[in-house]
């Protein structure tokens, strides 16, 4: 596959970027900054400048020549609940709508566990699982083709390759940013991941065999 990856300078998109090649999938890494556009190209990673504040036309534009969207933006702990609606609700909505215009086959979302629960919302971060959760409701309803991974509370703990994968997990837990990059490479172009949603966790499975056990 041939995937655009958007919020590429978060710390998932950064282990996305390393981990797509090696998965042989040619990614295309979307990012904001000058800067970072530099440094991708001196790494020799395909990138673009672009921002979710752009327009659905100019994103659409962006999209050509791939096939695929990993949706993994975030405003970051730091903002306030406006600019949390701006990117992870709106911003994802816009992506979801030029990845229409622009025919993508496949459109990865990186919400959060328990995000299509309201009952398991954390009450300090409503703002964000309200995004989440209307974005990814909005996905499935935009007749894309979709896989939404719904991490638990993440980690920059080394990758262990092994993860728990569950329509619903209640318990609390966490799960390396490395794990879920790997996650993500497995499912991303597979069909027989089309029209699922997981929470996903460190776990005891190797992740082939977490993934499959879902089907």
């Amino acid at each position: 596959m041939r995937p655009l990856v958007i919020g590429a300078n978060g710390q998932i998109g950064r282990q996305l970027i390393s981990q797509l090649p090696l998965s042989g999938h040619h990614c295309t890494a979307m990012v904001r900054s000058n800067d970072q556009f530099q440094q991708l190209e001196e790494r020799g990673i395909a990138a673009v400048r672009a921002s979710l504040s752009d327009s659905v036309e100019h994103l659409t534009k962006i999209m050509q020549g791939h096939d695929s969207v990993i949706f993994t933006a975030g405003s970051g702990a730091k903002t306030g609940a406006d600019q949390t609606l701006l990117i992870d609700l709106d911003g994802a909505v816009k992506a979801m709508e030029a990845s229409t215009q622009a025919g993508i086959e496949h459109f990865v979302m990186v919400s959060a566990i328990g995000a299509h629960r309201r009952e398991r919302w954390n009450e300090a971060l409503k703002a964000y699982y309200v995004a989440k959760h209307y974005a990814d409701k909005e996905l499935i309803r935009s007749g894309l083709n979709y896989t939404i991974v719904r991490p638990g509370r993440l980690s920059n703990e080394p990758a262990s390759g092994k993860v728990l994968v569950a329509s619903d997990i209640c318990q609390e837990g966490s799960i390396a940013r490395a794990d879920v990059a790997a996650v993500i490479c497995t499912v991303l172009g597979d069909k027989r991941f089309y029209a699922h949603s997981f929470d996903l966790l460190a776990g005891r499975d190797n992740i082939q065999q977490a993934l499959e056990a879902i089907l």
